[in-house]
């Protein structure tokens, strides 16, 4: 047995192993020691002495503690963010059934000669592919709005950290962290309102498309769809609407502009605020040089040659015409599923020489006639629309008052009351007696109250005698004369009364110059057509108008001739004198109601008839506008256009009688009988009306029982 000095008892502070545990084990000798030891106690009867208690050393420092609670704290965060974006994905349709929503068509409305006169739709303009536009102009959007996009998964982490960086330090402006892809999921599927809620289902969407689109569609689905301001959805919408051309041929500088204005289409439109406009554009040229996307020689063009915006020529009438074809076309091709194109008989040089004329005029003297408003239709003999305006200003009103505008047309409306007379036997030298008449009470008069006496036809309908048109109206009947209208294409409803030969049933401008048109044509009815053909933009022809799409002969070869020489006799000693154009052989009628609150004239040669309404909107009178003075004006300014190097195309009929040209034209006043007549002041005395009145007094006589 060892010496007591030579036991070992066991150490219970030793240090802790690596484990970070005390070590207990023990040497036999110790485990010996301590063994007699408890055996000598137990003989003794004494208690073995209660071991110190142990002191556990800390194992972790306060750097492991913070990595391990960071660690939980990033797992209860990453299970609430899922839980969040479980939440709002919720909210979503179901990833399987997620499509893109189909692009609102566009509707290409071209004229004759294939240009452009407006889009019509939501977009504003037609879907365009990657492969029709300038390389150029796609790397715009990506130099400024998503630098990354071609690296990145939808969401790109390093442009949100650079973006609230720069931010933070106010270095560079204000910027955002959403990628193409995104903006693309909140124009897609989205609204624009910035929450949280919002940006959550926007990265979730943009992942869904970055998992079903590539990239290049993802670009080329975020052009066509992106807003740019003035209505415009759409590259394609944007460069015809701020530069007048399609997409495809924009220059890098317009590019630039456009690509920058997707930030605040409002703030940066180059129409409305040029200089920022600019600036943001040259930002936009220094990212694609910095990028590589253009040489240094590009930038330096590009950055010396600003792009400018169209600015809007003349009234923007040709948005009238459009709104027609708008109108009809639901008839040719019902629902628009997709993007088509429709070609139009409007002629860009008639459209725009309509426009002009008319605006011109009202410039002029509008203001001392006190008459504010005006429309103006021309339409070739077949009814084809060559120009319709619709307004004097269509930025201002885009009411069309050329196709919807109901007003009375006056002495205008004459002319079928004269077909109905001559339809039943009376012909251009019949005579009847222009005096006083009473029909129960009312006693019309006419314009200058005065009376002429025996009077041809001919002249009576030159001179726009009411008295003599009221005869007639009630000799042949009302309800004949209604019929006889609507039979050249009146629609309006008519009132069979005496005063509807004065033009107190109100009508179109567009109903009533296509009622002139089997005038010209020799007597086939037409109706007025503005759509040639449709087809989508791949050329697949959806409608194409017939070539026979008339309402057959409505008038008489032989009353087609009476009816022009009568109207034709207009020009030479009648109303319509200042509309004379040389060479040509010219009828028409003018028109002018009671009170002076609409004045009218419709004329025509034998290949175009063009007509115009002037007054006021609120039906305020004007001061003294005749069909004699402004509209004859605005229409002589626009045949002399539209007729310009021409061969000249006789009237139907026109044998029987001879053109302005050869009637000799005779100084004011020199008849007092034909003094004031009209509505155009002092005419042109003719002698053969003279010799004729009182050749036919006893049959004008005989017919009155006067």
């Amino acid at each position: 047995m060892a010496n007591g000095r030579d036991r070992r008892e066991p150490v219970f502070d030793a240090p802790a192993d690596e484990a970070g545990e005390l070590d207990f084990r023990l040497s036999p000798e110790d485990r010996a020691g301590g063994t007699m030891a408890r055996r000598r106690a137990s003989r003794n009867n004494d208690k073995p002495s209660r071991p110190r208690k142990l002191k556990r050393k800390s194992g972790r420092s306060l750097f492991s503690k913070l990595v391990y609670a960071g660690l939980v704290l990033c797992l209860w965060g990453v299970i609430g963010v899922g839980g969040v974006v479980a939440y709002y994905a919720s909210q979503l349709p179901p990833i399987d059934q997620l499509t893109v929503p189909k692009r609102p068509p566009n509707i290409a409305i071209m004229a004759s000669d294939g240009s452009l006169l407006a889009n019509r739709g939501e977009t504003g303009g037609r879907t365009v592919t990657l492969k029709e536009l300038p390389p150029y102009l796609p790397k715009a959007f990506v130099a400024i709005e998503d630098r990354r996009f071609y690296d990145h998964f939808g969401i790109d982490p390093v442009g949100i950290s650079r973006a609230i960086y720069r931010n933070l330090s106010r270095s560079g402006g204000l910027q955002g962290g959403s990628t193409l892809t995104q903006q693309l999921a909140k124009n897609l599927f989205l609204t624009q309102e910035r929450t949280a809620s919002r940006k959550i289902q926007e990265a979730i969407l943009a992942l869904w498309l970055e998992r079903n689109y590539s990239k290049d569609q993802i670009l080329e689905l975020y052009l066509n769809r992106v807003y740019f301001g003035a209505g415009a959805y759409g590259v394609e919408a944007a460069a015809q609407r701020y530069y007048g051309k399609s997409a495809r041929s924009v220059s890098l500088s317009e590019a630039a502009v456009l690509a920058g204005l997707v930030q605040s289409p409002s703030r940066l439109a180059p129409n409305r605020n040029p200089e920022r406009a600019q600036a943001r554009a040259e930002l936009v040229i220094a990212a694609m040089n910095e990028l590589g996307f253009i040489t240094p020689g590009m930038t330096k063009t590009a950055l010396g040659t600003p792009a400018e915006p169209v600015r809007p020529n003349g009234a923007g009438s040709a948005n009238y015409a459009a709104d027609y074809v708008m109108d009809v076309l639901d008839d040719f091709v019902g629902n628009v599923e997709s993007d088509i194109v429709v070609s139009t008989t409007i002629e860009p040089t008639m459209q725009a020489a309509a426009e002009r004329v008319l605006v011109d005029e009202l410039n002029a003297k509008g203001q001392k006639f006190n008459v504010s408003q005006g429309a103006f239709v021309a339409l070739k003999p077949d009814g084809a629309v060559k120009a319709l305006v619709g307004g004097r200003n269509y930025e201002t009103s885009q009411f069309n008052r050329a196709t919807t505008a109901r007003r009375q047309p006056g002495s205008s409306f004459k002319p079928f009351v004269y077909l109905a007379a001559v339809e039943r036997g009376y012909t251009p030298d019949m005579v009847l007696e222009d005096g006083p008449v009473n029909f129960g009470g009312w006693a019309p008069k006419n314009y200058d109250r005065k009376y002429r006496g025996p009077i041809t036809l001919r002249d009576a309908l030159a001179l726009s005698l009411n008295t003599i048109a009221v005869k007639l109206n009630m000799e042949v009947g009302p309800k004949a004369v209604v019929q006889t209208a609507q039979r050249l294409g009146i629609s309006s409803p008519l009132q069979a009364n005496g005063s509807l030969a004065l033009g107190t049933s109100e009508v179109t401008p567009l109903e009533l110059v296509s009622a002139y048109a089997p005038f010209a044509n020799g007597g086939i009815g037409v109706v007025p057509y503005v759509i040639t053909q449709v087809k989508t933009t791949d050329g697949k022809l959806i409608y194409k108008r017939p070539n026979s799409g008339g309402l057959g002969r409505v008038i008489d070869a032989n009353v087609v001739a009476s009816m022009n020489e009568m109207m034709h006799n207009t020009f030479v000693v009648g109303t319509a004198q200042k509309a004379q154009v040389p060479g040509w052989s010219l009828a028409g009628k003018t028109g002018t109601t009671d009170d002076y609150k609409d004045a009218w004239f419709v004329g025509f040669s034998g290949n175009l008839v063009a007509g115009v309404w002037l007054g006021n909107d609120d039906g305020t009178l004007t001061k003294r506008v005749t069909g004699g003075n402004l509209p004859t004006e605005v229409w002589h300014n626009f045949m002399k256009i539209a007729l310009k190097d021409q061969q000249p195309v006789a009237l139907p009929g026109s044998e029987r009688f001879r053109a302005p040209s050869d009637v000799p034209v005779a100084g004011a006043g020199q008849d007092p009988r034909y003094a004031n007549a009209g509505e155009n002041g002092w005419i042109q005395p003719q002698a053969a009306p003279q010799r004729r009145a009182s050749r036919e007094k006893n049959f004008f006589e005989k017919l009155f029982g006067l």
